[in-house]
């Protein structure tokens, strides 16, 4: 008997229609991004619309696993392994199959004792997850951006109000007073520790940001001392959205890890979700010490050379970060920023698929700490 459900017996008006809705879902999302591309580019956001071609080049990986999954299911679902191989490392307690289980089991695999190596709709919900996590990540990452911009935005009154002041050297006597001015804290365990907390308020100060700015301008622009360095920030933040807005090879790879990891009684999701809290805590202080850091020096500089303002010796400089590399610091946002998106992708997955008494989901308290930990950012 042929199955019923078979595109064969399926109304073609039905075909037709489904097959309608979907194209022009799938044209209109393809012009919406070719329009909002073209706008950037119109308002000469050159970053974002860098950024939006890594979001396009995202949705068509993402189309080719989605082709790849759907091609080779037939394939996937017809592998046949023994049971016990199929019954370890379980991320749920193995329950007595059902009796429909057990006859889509035999008709799979013909020999007694073997299973398929993955279901037809364990398939589909994995095929669903690739999906939702690939659209939370650049949802979050793109959330994190507009309040990060935000923050930097509430400094433009700064840059605005410097520009039109007369430089005077007590304006960065008040930046290394206050970031270097005491002696015990140049001790390494005190500044660290006072760049560890300080990274919980205020990050930034006015004369912070006076200062920072007069090293930049110091060291790239000398002969225009009108920089609109807050623009330039601004560009910066742009230009970092594009590198961290996509999901590199190494980050599908702890995806796999996450998911082979993810075994009952192990609470791996639980802990692992400690590691982005812990990372996002050690580049926060980091970032904090590397600022004292550039006051100390500058201290240093101005008590050497005296008659000259402290000013000219606030000098940023790669050397301050680890290995002399600020990219590991953006490395490592990115993979901050990928985790969180997988601890809420993950919970909005299981919630959807199989509901919030589900085994996967684990119990309360080690969700709601997941959860917590998940939007740090």
């Amino acid at each position: 008997m042929a199955d019923e459900g078979a595109l064969e017996h399926t109304p073609t008006w039905v075909v037709a229609s489904v097959c309608t809705v979907i194209v022009a879902i799938s044209l209109a999302v393809e012009r919406l991004l070719h329009y909002l591309g073209k706008f950037l580019r119109h308002k000469g956001q050159k970053a974002l619309s860098s950024a939006l071609q890594k979001i396009k080049e995202e949705l068509m990986l993402l189309g080719f696993i989605s082709l790849l999954l759907t091609v080779s299911q037939g394939l996937i679902t017809n592998i046949c392994v023994p049971k016990t191989v199929s019954s370890s490392m379980l991320p749920c307690k193995e329950e007595p199959l059902t009796k429909s289980s057990n006859e889509a089991d035999i008709k799979t695999c013909a020999k007694e004792g073997e299973v398929p190596l993955l279901s037809l709709e364990a398939l589909h919900q994995l095929h669903i997850f690739i999906f939702v996590l690939a659209v939370v990540h650049v949802v979050f990452c793109a959330t994190t951006m507009v309040l990060g911009g935000a923050k930097i935005r509430r400094w433009k009154h700064w840059e605005i109000a410097i520009q039109n002041e007369n430089e005077n050297p007590d304006h960065h006597k008040k930046f290394v007073i206050d970031r270097a001015g005491n002696f015990w804290r140049r001790a390494a365990v005190v500044s660290w520790t006072i760049a560890f907390v300080k990274q919980f308020y205020s990050s930034v100060s006015k004369s912070d940001y006076r200062a920072l700015r007069a090293g930049f301008i110091m060291k790239h622009c000398r002969s225009n001392l009108k920089f609109d360095f807050h623009k330039y920030m601004m560009r910066t933040l742009e230009d970092d959205f594009k590198k961290v807005v996509g999901i590199s090879w190494y980050l599908w790879l702890f995806v796999v890890i996450f998911l082979l990891l993810n075994v009952d009684g192990w609470h791996t999701y639980f802990w692992l979700s400690f590691l982005p809290l812990i990372l996002l805590l050690i580049v926060g202080a980091k970032l904090e010490h590397i600022i004292t850091k550039i006051a100390q020096e500058a201290a240093q500089g101005s008590s050497n050379e005296r008659g000259i303002p402290a000013g000219p010796h606030v000098r940023p400089s790669d050397d301050h970060f680890w290995f002399g590399e600020p990219a590991i610091v953006l490395y490592l946002i990115h993979f901050i920023l990928f985790q969180n998106s997988f601890e809420i992708a993950f919970f909005f997955w299981i919630l959807t698929t199989y509901g919030f008494d589900s085994c996967i989901m684990e119990s309360i308290q080690y969700l709601i700490p997941r959860l917590v930990m998940g939007s740090d950012l």
